[in-house]
């Protein structure tokens, strides 16, 4: 597909990326703003990066808003998709970026430890996905996009509470494709691996020369498949490997 064939099936579309201040967030909410998207950029501490890629969205004749909000909490998330709508529209596309992978020791990892990293990636994802959708319903349109992991498909190197967090991401799609499929709303995962953002430094089991390719992906490259994902309106319950042939189906 052409950059201007992209841009056409964006136009005017309003997109959510949750986590979206650094990394594969910051990347993607640039990307669908090229693609011609209007992007609210949701964060939770970094307020002055989403500030600076607000500015950036901006700058080169798009529109951007920022909105601090933990997704992890269903009274921040009504405020937070009510405040997208007041701004910019309904919601079109969702990415569903927002997570957390704090790594422990295996003995180490307990209720609170597992209920953290469940709510921050996979209850978000959740209530995100069950605020817009109504309004997409409405619209028959709609993109729903979340970023899972290999982990979901290998167990990964953080831990088991990060790997069932990503898995559960798989479920959240394929429900979502099935109950949703013929009412023009498609729902997909991103799954990456050893992405080079701030998310993978400092842990010494992460390293290149895990994968194939010996070399870490960039966020950039993962943001090109959530374009596909969210002009693509044939592709719908599937995993989109991205990881430099590390997990290979």
């Amino acid at each position: 597909m052409t950059e201007r064939a992209t841009s056409e099936k964006l136009a005017g579309r309003v997109a959510l990326v949750t986590g979206g201040s650094r990394g594969i967030g910051r990347e993607i909410a640039l990307v669908l703003a090229q693609c011609g998207c209007a992007v609210a950029i949701n964060y939770l501490k970094s307020g002055e990066k989403a500030q600076a890629i607000a500015r950036q969205i901006e700058a080169s004749g798009g529109r951007a808003v920022i909105i601090q909000a933990d997704v992890a909490k269903a009274d921040d998330v009504t405020r937070l998709v009510a405040t997208v709508r007041a701004e910019l529209g309904p919601v079109d596309v969702l990415v569903n970026n927002a997570g957390i992978n704090p790594s422990y020791p295996l003995e180490n990892i307990g209720e609170q430890e597992w209920n953290k990293v469940l709510a921050a990636n996979l209850t978000s994802a959740f209530l995100v996905s069950q605020a817009v959708i109504p309004a997409m319903r409405e619209r028959r349109w709609g993109r729903l996009i979340m970023l899972s992991s290999i982990a979901a498909q290998t167990g990964g190197v953080i831990g088991p509470h990060y790997a069932a967090s990503k898995a559960g991401l798989h479920g959240l799609v394929h429900s979502y494709a099935n109950l949703l499929a013929k009412e023009g709303i498609t729902a997909n995962a991103i799954a990456p691996a050893l992405i080079d953002t701030d998310m993978i430094q400092g842990n010494q089991k992460i390293k290149p020369s895990l994968l194939p390719v010996e070399r870490f992906g960039t966020a950039q490259e993962v943001a090109q498949i959530a374009v596909l994902l969210a002009t693509n309106a044939y592709i719908t319950g599937q995993t989109i490997n991205i990881n430099g042939g590390w997990y290979m189906s």
